[in-house]
């Protein structure tokens, strides 16, 4: 299932994307070029905008909250998405590209000497160049989502 997030839910579109989810951050307000841009790239549309919620044509989420867990436990519940490990950390939290493997050697210069000692495998992002690794992040991700559920 592939995104496009109003610009009052940056965060919830950070989220997704963290989760392996294509979502793509609209922060036009032409609400035009919003439907438009769904319906050619077959996205769903998350907004806080009611009046927008109300039409028909498209598939549209009405985001209900204001903090960021409850609008992602809304999605995943409204949706019935999964949340799988193997599409944890997938795609690029700026750019919303798939990350694609790099050498450890090429990601020397490009995360602390800390981490490039202890890990040997590393992610980037083919358009931004940022570079990520499996860290202490993961199991952050994991208890946040697990609040989500309690």
């Amino acid at each position: 299932m592939r995104f496009l997030a109003t610009k009052e839910l940056g965060r919830l579109c950070k989220w997704l994307r963290i989760l392996g989810y294509d979502c793509e951050y609209f922060t036009e307000d032409n609400l035009v070029s919003l439907t438009i841009k769904s319906l050619q790239e077959d996205r769903v549309i998350l907004t806080r905008n009611v009046r927008l919620s109300e039409r028909a044509g498209f598939k549209v989420v009405h985001i209900k909250h204001d903090l960021v867990k409850e609008q992602l436990k809304q999605v995943l519940n409204e949706l019935k998405l999964k949340i799988g490990e193997e599409g944890m950390f997938t795609r690029c939290v700026i750019c919303n590209l798939s990350l694609e493997d790099v050498k450890k050697e090429e990601a020397e210069d490009k995360v602390p000497p800390f981490v490039y000692k202890m890990h040997d495998d590393f992610v980037r992002c083919p358009k931004c160049g940022r570079v990520y690794w499996h860290g202490t992040h993961w199991g952050n991700v994991r208890e946040y989502i697990n609040g989500i559920y309690r």
